[in-house]
This record gives structure tokens, C-alpha cells and sequence, in this order.
């Protein structure tokens, strides 16, 4: 090595030494290893040279021969050389550039379906994806009419009352099927009060003076007590039926209204003659809507609300301390149903001013001289109710499902209510299972399947479960799939969700067909799809607390008779043979498809590698209803300048909308430029998609008192609507109206939606705040 220094020294500090060539020896296990250096300065002189040899030792004649010196070391091997050297590096070059290239070439997201086989699928530990084609196939094979009939037979029952034996028995059953089908299954217990009829005596009332009636029908959660007043008739006791006989300067404080069933919630009609001062509301189907006989008696509840409304925002777990609170959503008047011969009876008999225009009645409202005693002795009970849950896992995102859901209780048989939706549960269930376990199927995403007791008292069991678990369902649970009276006709179909669906829904209309070999877009969908087939999501819908209270986007849908509902609901008539003659006995046909749909949905949804929701059907909702309010509030400012000043202005909630339909389209093209293959990249959109329903939750109401706080979608005044409504009553100065609070109440509403902005942009350096 000392030998090696000296040389290389000599040769930088410029030895007049034309060529210099040395040993580099070392003793490795007893071997000599030789290296010889020559200088490529000197190549010109060796050439020369007349004795190429003569020179070449130096210090060493026994020194072996220069190799070079074999390999004919002329300028023409050497140019040689130097090219053979060059094409191998050229191509070595433009071998790694086309692997590299290979590797940053990548899918967009809108093909959203690759090969199973892909290679690159297997190296990112993706599921191999089985094409969409093969899985509609696959569902559509495993689902058929008369199975569907088979198990509505094993799961049909006259008396299975929330937390009755028979509402667990079918628990079990629910259960076993699923454990049958190699999910892993658990129940959920819960603690829930409930209203029922009394067990000893009865609720009754005396109209004038005729002989008391006793209904068996009740309204759970109806306030208790004696109330005493005069009649009047209410229609439909909708706000704007109110509004009607407000108009007529009637007198409503300590009313008992007598009001038709239909339309809106008895919950609603409560609420709404509450509002008025009534003393108590009597509640009838009227022979022109239902046609159900005149001595059957109806069942509800009266909470407006859902869940137990003893235990507001928290869930009814066992033993859990919690204080004595009730939801505001409790009516404090008297509630109950009657029949329709006792509503009759009452209506022909009224005295009093002619009905409003457009009314339909026996032509008089009722006066001060109808009186009515009406006693309600409901009585309050604890109930031990269970949810029963099965899980498909995931194979990439196992922590990401979507729930499908469906009641398991009723008032009396529940055949539509119930039967029809835990069967199709039951089925989907096994379907997909069979898809996973012998068809190679691999969702990327879990799906959940649920049996929720206590529905007909306002959705408890699924409600209970979402305040139990609402931290981590709010982050994980991406749809809900409600398959509560799915079937209630044959004429019509209809859709409720968040409008986040829509795409997805437009779709799946398009590819599930009927036995006809039609599709649901084309049957009826035609020319406008939205309008036929889309209606409101209702607060009594077991999907909207999904939706308005969790933030979880959610999709209800049934098979209709047309412009009328089904008219057993809530009655000891809903059975088996009332359905098939409402459907001409296509139960198990409509079944079939109604459980495509929702298979369609929750397997498109845990297919793909993106959730496939529709940002920008929220952006057209908002710039709405901001348009709308921003020329309500120029309308009060001209005409009730002192309440509204000119200093308010909308430009703030106007930024929000625009930072907003930004942060959507932003989102749009980062899904158009991302990599399929890429699944974290691919987990954090899909987690920025999850987060825009959540977002539009309310942060700065109570639970308890606004229990649902979505701000487009929910109740209260956090709404948008209530919004444009407190701007109406401003501007024809309204005794109820309050500036401040409608300031409030506007800045809110403008920083949610700015929040809602902000998290679907994404990163904390991607906010596009322009307030």
C-alpha cells in the first residue's frame, strides 16, 4: 500500500516518468495479487517505440509481461472499446427509464375496476378485485323469490313487541342464521323506558254527552293526566293547517284537536298543536285515506325524536348513572288514537265557523261548546332490548363498513313493517357470505348487518347503538342501508337519502332489473329520475337519525301503491294476506328486487377502490339556500331596517358556499389524478369523503335539545331552513321573532359550512378560507 502512495504521489506531482506501471501486492490466505497502472498519456509512446517491450520493465525484470501488450492496445481497439462501452450504458439507461416509468403510470379513478390478475394489485396487498360485471351476477344468482318466501314464513310472527318473548325469540333466530352463515355475530343489550297502554284500566274520553269510549290503541310517550276542552277540527294538523284557523282568529289555547292520520308523523301533529296552546290532541284515520275499517285501532309513539327519550344523547346501557333528563322532543300535552267511527261520530256533531278553503270534513270546525274529557293512563316501563349484529369482514379496509338494517319488532303480526325487511336482512346476508366463501369474492370494505328491536317506538335499538358507539361509528361507518318496509306496493318506487347518493343511486336504478328483464330506471325513472323517484328522508324513517344525528349518509327506499301509503302500518292488520292483496300477491317478487337494490348499493360501495358519493349535489343544496337567504335578508333590511341594518351582510356565509364548491372540485381532481394501486392514498379520500356529512353536523347545539343538528338536512333552528323561516317572520315583524338571535344563529350556520369546507380540503396548508 506504501508502495501504491508513493507512485500515485509521483505520478500528480508530475515525475518526469513518460510511463509508470507498479505492483499492488498483498497476502490474502498466501496469494499474491498483482496490479499494474499505466498511464494513457503514454499509450502514444509505446506505440512509437521501436522494442515495445524494451521500456516497459521498471524495477522488476522478472516482472510478468504488460497486458495490454496482449490485447493489441491501439487507438482503433480503444475507439473500439470506448463505443461498445457507451451502447451498453445507453441501453442500460433506457432499460431503467422504462421501468421506472412502468411504475408511475398508474390508473385513474375513474376506471374503477381492475383485473383480479394484476400483479401490482398483489404487491400493494390490495384485494385482487373480482370485475363489477361478475359480482352483479353472482348477487342476482344467489338471491331468488322463493327463498325470500321461505324465510318470510320462518320469520313471520303475531307477537313479537319490542322486548317481548317474541321479539326475542326472533333475536335468536337472527343469530343462528347468521352464526349459520360463518359471520362473526354479537348482540347489543339495552335498558330502554317505553310508554305502553295501561295493564290495568284503560285510556277513555266522554264527548258531550255521550256514552265514554275506550280505545285500545295508544300513543307512547304521551303526557298522562285528564284534559278538558272544546273540539276543534285541525285537518291534518300540518303547520300550514294551523296557519289556516289562525287566519280565522279562532281561538286554539286549551284546544283539544281532533286531527286526521296521514301526511306527516303523529309525533309532528302533536308537536305542531302544542305549539298552538292545545290541551290535547285526538288522532283518527279518516275513511277518505284509509280504508281499514271503522272499529281498528292505531299504535304509535309521540316522541319527536328518536332513541330513548329518557336517556337524550346517551346511550341506555345497563346501570349507566346518568341524571334525571327528558327529551325536549316529549310532548306535554295529552295524545291519543281513536277509530274511525269514534272520530266520525265527533265530526258530525261539531257546531261552529265553516272549514277553510280546500278542506275536507263535515263543514264545521267545532266551538267553544263541544266540549271533550279526554284521560290518558299510559304507563312508563324499563324494557331489556337486544340488537343482533353479523359481520362480512374486509379484505384492504376492514375498519371502514357500511350497515344494513332492518326493525325486528311491530305492534302486532308487522309483516311489511318488519317481516319483509329481517328476511331480505337474513338473505343478503347469506348471499354475500356464499359470495365470499365460495365464489372468490373479496370486499375491500366490512359490511355490517344489524336487527334493531323497538322501532315502532322511534327507532330505539338503532338509535341507543348510535349513541352507544357514536366516536367511532361517526369515523368508520360510511352508509346506512335501511330495509324498513321495503315493500308496501307494486306501483310506484321511492328513495330517500343523503343527496352525497345520488350518483350511486341513479346507477343502481339503472342496473338492477325486475322479472320483467326491465330496469328500475326505466320503469320508474323515466325522463326525470329525481323527481319520480326521490322524496324528503322523514324524521320518523329509522334512517334519519343515521343521517341527521351521526352524520352517516343514508338511503332508505320502498316499493309503493302510488300516491298513497300503505294503510296498515301501526295497525293489528299488517299481515301477510293485507300485503299480497295490496301487491296482487308479488311479495316475494318485489322482495327479490328490493334486496338487488340494496345489495347493489352496499356491494358497489365496498368494491371500488373509492366511495363513490356525489360532492357536488351538496354544493348545488347550499348555493340554494344561500341564494334564498341572502335575498330574504335584503327584503327585511328594506322593509324592517331597524331589525336588520345594513351592516349585516351575507358576503360571509356567501364565502363559505364558494369555499365549499372549492374544496369539492379540488377533491374531484385529486380523485382523477390519484393511483388505484395506492392504498393509503386511496384511504385518506375516501376518509376527506367520509368526513362532508359528519361536518355538516351543527357544533354548536346540544344533542339533547337538537338532537338532530345537520344543518341542511336536520331539525331546528341551526338549520338553514329555520334560517330562511326566523328571516320570514322578521320581515312581517313577527312577536316571536329575535334579530340577535337570527345574527347568532347566521354566524353559526356560516362557520359550519366554512368548517365543512375546510375538512374536505384536506391538509391544514390546502384551506382555501376566504373569511
Amino acid at each position: 500500500m506504501d508502495q501504491a502512495r508513493t507512485t500515485i504521489s509521483k505520478i500528480f506531482n508530475g515525475e518526469p516518468h513518460s510511463y509508470t506501471r507498479f505492483n499492488l501486492t498483498q497476502n490474502m490466505e498466501g496469494d499474491n495479487s498483482q496490479v499494474e497502472m499505466k498511464l494513457a498519456s503514454d499509450v502514444d509512446e509505446e506505440v512509437e517505440g521501436n522494442g515495445v517491450g524494451d521500456h516497459l520493465n521498471h524495477n522488476n525484470s522478472n516482472r510478468k509481461p504488460y497486458v495490454a501488450q496482449k490485447l493489441g492496445r491501439t487507438p482503433k481497439n480503444l475507439c473500439f472499446m470506448a463505443a461498445a462501452t457507451f451502447l451498453i450504458f445507453i441501453i442500460g439507461y433506457l432499460i431503467g427509464y422504462l421501468v421506472h416509468r412502468n411504475k408511475e403510470v398508474t390508473p385513474i379513478c375513474a376506471a374503477s375496476v381492475l383485473p383480479a390478475a394484476e400483479p401490482a394489485a398483489r404487491e400493494t396487498g390490495a384485494a385482487p378485485l373480482m370485475d363489477w360485471d361478475d359480482v352483479k351476477k353472482l348477487l342476482a344468482q344467489k338471491l331468488n323469490a322463493p327463498k325470500l318466501d321461505s324465510v318470510f314464513s320462518d320469520f313471520s310472527s303475531t307477537d313479537h313487541q319490542a322486548g317481548s318473548p317474541g321479539d326475542e325469540s326472533l333475536a335468536n333466530k337472527v343469530l343462528y342464521r347468521f352464526k349459520e352463515y360463518g359471520m362473526k355475530s354479537w348482540t347489543d343489550e339495552h335498558f330502554v323506558k317505553v310508554q305502553d297502554a295501561p295493564a290495568s284500566g284503560y285510556n277513555r274520553f266522554v264527548f258531550k254527552n255521550n256514552q265514554e269510549e275506550r280505545p285500545s290503541g295508544f300513543l307512547s310517550y304521551s303526557s298522562t293526566g285528564t284534559a278538558k276542552g272544546a273540539v276543534l277540527y285541525a285537518y291534518y294538523g300540518q303547520e300550514s293547517d294551523f296557519r289556516k284557523l289562525r287566519d280565522k282568529n279562532i281561538n286554539m289555547n286549551g284546544r283539544v284537536m281532533l286531527i286526521r292520520a296521514g301526511r306527516i308523523s303523529f309525533a309532528e301533529k302533536v308537536a305542531n298543536a302544542a305549539k298552538m296552546n292545545a290541551s290535547a290532541v285526538l288522532i283518527y284515520p279518516d275513511p277518505t285515506d284509509y280504508s281499514i275499517g271503522d272499529a281498528t285501532q292505531m299504535f304509535g309513539h309521540v316522541h319527536l325524536g328518536s332513541g330513548d327519550p329518557y336517556t337524550p344523547g346517551f346511550p341506555s346501557f345497563n346501570h349507566t348513572q346518568f341524571p334525571p333528563v327528558q327529551s325536549s322532543g316529549l310532548p306535554k300535552i295529552l295524545a291519543q288514537t281513536i277509530t274511525q267511527r269514534m272520530g266520525t261520530t265527533i265530526l258530525r256533531q261539531l257546531s261552529g265557523q265553516n272549514l277553510p278553503e280546500g278542506w275536507e270534513g263535515f263543514n264545521r270546525l267545532g266551538n267553544e261548546n263541544d266540549t271533550i274529557t279526554l284521560e290518558v293512563n299510559n304507563v312508563l316501563a324499563e324494557k331489556k332490548i337486544h340488537n343482533v349484529f353479523g359481520v362480512i369482514k374486509g379484505f384492504v379496509d376492514a375498519d371502514r363498513y357500511v350497515v344494513i338494517g332492518a326493525q325486528r319488532d311491530a305492534w302486532g303480526p308487522g309483516f311489511a313493517a318488519s317481516t319483509v325487511g329481517t328476511g331480505v336482512l337474513v338473505e343478503l346476508a347469506r348471499s354475500i357470505s356464499d359470495m365470499v366463501k365460495n365464489d372468490g369474492f373479496k370486499p375491500r370494505r366490512s359490511i355490517v348487518f344489524a336487527s334493531w328491536s323497538a322501532g315502532e317506538y322511534g327507532s330505539v335499538g338503532a338509535t341507543e347503538w348510535l349513541e352507544g358507539y357514536l366516536a367511532s361509528l361517526s369515523m368508520k361507518a360510511f352508509t346506512y342501508i335501511n330495509l324498513d318496509g321495503i315493500v308496501t306496493g307494486q306501483n310506484g318506487f321511492k328513495v330517500a337519502a343523503s343527496p352525497l347518493m345520488y350518483g350511486l343511486i341513479e346507477n343502481t336504478l339503472k342496473e338492477v332489473k325486475s322479472d320483467k328483464d326491465v330496469s328500475l330506471y326505466s320503469q320508474f325513472g323515466k325522463n326525470s329520475w329525481e323527481a319520480n323517484v326521490m322524496e324528503p328522508l322523514k324524521m320518523e324513517n329509522a334512517a334519519y337519525p343515521f343521517l341527521a344525528f351521526s352524520g352517516i349518509p343514508s338511503v332508505s327506499f320502498r316499493f309503493t301503491t302510488g300516491a298513497s301509503d300503505y294503510q296498515y302500518f301501526g295497525t293489528l292488520l299488517d299481515t301477510r294476506d293485507k300485503l299480497n292483496r295490496v301487491t296482487s300477491n308479488q311479495v316475494p317478487r318485489l322482495a327479490e328486487t328490493a334486496a338487488k337494490f340494496a345489495g347493489h348499493i352496499a356491494l358497489r360501495l365496498v368494491h371500488d377502490h373509492l366511495l363513490q358519493m356525489d360532492l357536488r349535489k351538496y354544493d348545488s343544496i347550499i348555493r340554494l339556500n344561500v341564494a334564498q337567504i341572502n335575498v330574504k335578508v335584503k327584503s327585511v333590511q328594506r322593509m324592517q331596517p331597524q331589525l336588520l341594518p345594513k351592516a349585516l351582510t351575507t358576503q360571509w356565509l356567501i364565502s363559505a358556499s364558494g369555499s365549499y364548491n372549492r374544496a369539492s372540485r379540488s377533491l374531484a381532481a385529486d380523485i382523477l389524478n390519484s393511483d388505484l394501486e395506492d392504498i393509503e392514498m386511496c384511504r385518506a379520500i375516501n376518509d376527506r369523503i367520509m368526513t362532508v356529512e359528519r361536518n355538516f353536523l351543527s357544533p354548536y347545539v346540544s344533542s339533547r335539545e337538537s338532537p338532530f343538528r345537520h344543518i341542511l338536512l336536520g331539525s331546528g333552528p341551526h338549520t338553514l331552513k329555520a334560517l330562511s323561516s326566523h328571516l320570514d317572520a322578521l320581515r312581517t315583524d313577527h312577536p316571536e321573532a329575535d334579530a340577535d338571535l337570527f345574527r347568532n344563529q347566521f354566524a353559526l350556520a356560516t362557520w359550519t359550512i366554512q368548517g365543512c369546507a375546510n375538512s374536505l380540503a384536506g391538509d391544514i396548508w390546502s384551506l382555501d378560507n376566504q373569511i
